[in-house]
């Protein structure tokens, strides 16, 4: 890929007059939606006030009728339900895991079909949430990677996965009833699932503004996580017009293991990586990046691992996170055995990171990290194919 290439695409835009047909409110920015709304002939010196009527409607307390919001007049309303309209993606199925853990399948338009994550925690639930249909970046121990990339997710489409889950974890507020008096189930978001998040730049930002704000979805920017393979020329822009929280899919120490585990590495080797992230305008001991690392039986998991990837972080606010590899079908490695990934863990805690050992939720319904990938797009591989595509 030229280094000129575009790193991501705008997968939405406002035109200056109406197409033909309804708009699709979920998803659009403030100043998209107040574009929208005086195109369709809302007074210009009442589209502001509009707007925030709308918005609280939809995001704080997820109307999808227009009947619905009886602080506009008969007349208004009729109005927006000829021009606009209010559509989520499609909840196909939900499967409950022994543990809690709920995954949902998601139809979006042409079809498609994305995996989402629910974590019920103690005095948290945090959802895993999918940003392109498939993924470009063939990580071979990441069952998503074996699938080939369909296309980015509009705005609508991520922020959309967010709602869905409140709708299935009845967390909207009743009517007359304020929306902080409301239990908080769904309390953090991470960008984990299907997809690298960086690769859909302006519709996972657009999304998480949704999420963000406060007459809306309204979490904190500290309660939201995005993780990247390494895509360096978007890591700064994240913290400035994302703000959110930072993890990285590390794994790896060398560049010669890391280009087989994560390919994208080939483009942006370590090296950059990490000079890209000790300048990571948001890092501080208050907000640490999160480096995760895949424990993979005898490929990754040596002490003298341990001991470079200390090294290696020198001087970043760092917090290491181990997982366990989770299978799937197919898969061409094997979990490190427990002794291994305790023994890594106590070097790297005793270097001063916190190194918390993730315990692998959902596995049962094939929900864990590393599992996700949509029935619609679920051909299979063969453990020799790949094996192969990683070069091993």
């Amino acid at each position: 890929m030229s280094d000129n290439a575009p790193i991501t695409q705008d997968v939405l835009t406002i035109p200056r007059k109406l197409p033909d047909g309804p708009i699709n409110l979920i998803g659009l920015t403030r100043d998209s939606l107040r574009a929208a709304l005086i195109a369709a002939g809302t007074p210009e010196k009442q589209s502001k006030m509009r707007t925030g009527q709308i918005w609280q409607w939809l995001y704080q307390k997820g109307v999808r009728s227009f009947d619905a919001m009886t602080n506009l007049s008969k007349p208004y309303r009729a109005e927006l339900a000829q021009h606009f309209m209010i559509e989520l993606p499609e909840l196909v199925t939900k499967q409950v895991s022994e543990d809690g853990t709920r995954k949902y399948l998601v139809r979006i338009a042409g079809g498609h079909e994305v995996e989402v994550v629910y974590i019920p925690e103690e005095n948290r639930g945090t959802l895993c949430i999918s940003s392109q249909v498939g993924c470009t970046l063939t990580c071979s121990f990441c069952h998503t990677g074996t699938q080939k990339l369909v296309r980015n997710l509009t705005p609508g489409e991520i922020i959309g996965q967010v709602m869905l889950a409140r709708d299935d974890l009845d967390e909207w507020p009743e009517a007359g009833q304020n929306p902080a008096d409301k239990p908080r189930l769904l309390s953090n978001i991470v960008l984990m699932g299907m997809g690298e998040p960086l690769y859909n730049f302006e519709g996972v930002r657009d999304a998480m503004k949704i999420a963000m704000d406060p007459e809306g979805i309204q979490l904190s920017r500290r309660r939201i996580t995005l993780s990247t393979s390494g895509v360096v020329p978007e890591i700064a822009r994240t913290a400035t017009e994302i703000g959110c929280l930072l993890a990285v899919s590390f794994h790896a120490t060398t560049d010669e293991v890391r280009d087989k585990l994560v390919p994208i590495n080939k483009r942006w080797p370590i090296a950059d990586l990490l000079d890209a992230l000790r300048a990571y305008p948001k890092a501080s001991n208050s907000e640490r990046i999160t480096f995760e690392y895949v424990m993979l039986k005898g490929v990754n998991d040596s002490d003298d691992d341990a001991r470079r990837l200390v090294k290696l972080i020198k001087g970043i606010p760092a917090k290491i996170n181990l997982i366990p590899f989770n299978e799937w079908p197919g898969a061409p490695y094997e979990r490190s055995d427990w002794k291994r990934i305790k023994s890594f863990a106590d070097i790297v805690h005793d270097a001063g990171y916190a190194s918390p050992i993730r315990k692998p939720r959902g596995e049962d319904i094939m929900a864990a990290c590393g599992q996700l990938k949509s029935d619609t797009e679920r051909a299979r591989k063969s453990r020799k194919e790949i094996a192969a595509e990683a070069g091993l």
